[in-house]
Order: structure tokens, then sequence, then C-alpha cells
């Protein structure tokens, strides 16, 4: 059953670098919104919208990969293909 170590591995690669990657995101784009607000302090409001707009965009995308990540590690589709291969 190599198959169910491989999706455990696959799934915490999906979770890993899929957190990795929006935490990266998210720090990149804050350390931006600063800069661009500290520039042109009157332009905050919709640049704060902006932000989280992206944000919650960021997020969600992790969360899109976790949920496909979890599927595979509790209804894995690729099980039923090893049953009916011949032994």
């Amino acid at each position: 059953m190599e198959v169910i170590s491989f999706v455990a591995l696959a799934a915490g690669l999906i979770i890993g670098l899929g957190a990795v990657g929006a935490c990266i995101g998210i720090g990149i784009m804050g350390s931006k919104y600063l800069e661009a607000a500290a520039r042109q302090p009157e332009l905050m409001n919709e640049l704060q919208t902006k932000m989280f707009l992206l944000a919650g965009l960021i997020d969600a995308a992790f969360i899109i990969g976790t949920g496909i990540a979890l599927w595979f590690a509790t209804a894995n589709p690729f099980l039923a293909q090893i049953a009916n291969l011949p032994k």
C-alpha cells in the first residue's frame, strides 16, 4: 500500500508549501502596503481595502489547497484503482 504513504506525503507537501507561500505573499504585501502608506498617507483607506481583499484571496488559495489535500487523505480516489488490479 505504497499509495497511501505517497498520498500522505503529497498532502503534507500541499499543506506545508501552501502555508509557506501564503505567509510569504502576505508578508510581502503587508510591507508594500506600509511603504505605500508612508509615501502617500491620504490613500491609506483605499490601499487598506485592496490589501484586505488580496489577503483574503491569498488565504482562499491556501484553504482550497488544504481542502484538496484533506480530501485525498480521507477519501482517496486512487485506492479504488488498486483494488481492481489483477493479483
